[in-house]
């Protein structure tokens, strides 16, 4: 990896001496690169865009002007510890985003996955973990310490509070209030937010089968219809497809919930 030595760092930008950027990084004019980045092959800075560290940032996102990307966090306990923010590859980070690094608190790094989009005025706050594929529309507002599942999607001004767990393949609607953790398929809508069926349209546009989303919508009626406790739902679903793969995330995201499903 190279420094701020080669044509792709524009003369307006500033890039810390002891940044890594590799050698067919961008930067845009008056963008700022603290010490301790490091930044991957084929990413683009835009202008206006600040980047601390301890970060990295993997290879071919696009980071658009007036981000704040790896800043210390908001958390009241934050002392200045050396926290860190991970960003995979190949997201796209829209105008003015905030991502903030980790807290020694939780397990000290915010964390980013691959394929993710996050739309203008999104907020990432500290100890975050987004996985890969997720959408995070307009002003959506993930606290601290969130966890937000692949293929999930966030609704424009979307509020997830502190420690809710948002399920792989779900989607909350705009405006969404979100108290207690989406299950994994499940979409919501609601101040505060409360479940709306399967996702059956975005299942079947990543290629699940009439036979799987049936599956799925008959799980969601065990959860949400049959007037049964959330453990009982999870003993009801895992004798009932077990061997029923699609259904395990289901299954999962409702065993990990710590603050409670929505109702």
């Amino acid at each position: 990896m190279a420094n701020r030595q080669w044509s792709g760092v524009h003369p307006q930008a500033i890039v810390d001496p002891s940044a890594r950027l590799a050698d067919n990084v961008t930067v845009g004019p008056w963008s700022y690169i603290g010490p301790d980045v490091e930044i991957g092959e084929g990413t683009e800075i835009m202008s206006h865009v600040v980047v601390k560290g301890p970060t990295v940032i993997g290879r071919d996102n696009r980071i658009f002007q007036f981000s704040s990307i790896g800043e210390e966090c908001q958390d009241k306990k934050y002392a200045g510890e050396p926290t860190t923010l991970v960003i995979g590859d190949h997201n796209t980070i829209r105008e003015n985003c905030t991502v903030h690094r980790g807290t020694v608190q939780d397990r000290g790094e915010t964390t980013i996955g691959s394929h993710n989009l996050l739309m203008a005025y999104v907020h990432v706050a500290h100890d975050c973990r987004v996985g890969d594929h997720a959408i995070l529309a307009n002003c959506a507002t993930l606290a601290g310490h969130v966890t937000v599942g692949d293929h999930a999607i966030l609704g424009g001004g979307a509020m997830v509070h502190q420690f809710c767990h948002i399920g792989a393949h779900s989607m909350a609607a705009g405006g969404s209030i979100i108290l207690k953790d989406i299950p994994a398929y499940v979409m919501a809508s609601g101040q505060s937010a409360s479940p709306h069926g399967i996702n059956v349209e975005g299942l079947r546009r990543r290629g699940f089968t009439s036979e799987i989303l049936l599956a799925l919508k008959r799980a969601y009626k065990v959860i949400y219809r049959q007037g049964l406790t959330t453990e009982q739902a999870i003993d009801e679903l895992e004798q009932t497809w077990a061997d029923t793969p699609e259904i395990r995330p289901l299954i999962d995201s409702l065993k990990g919930s710590h603050r409670g499903i929505i109702r």
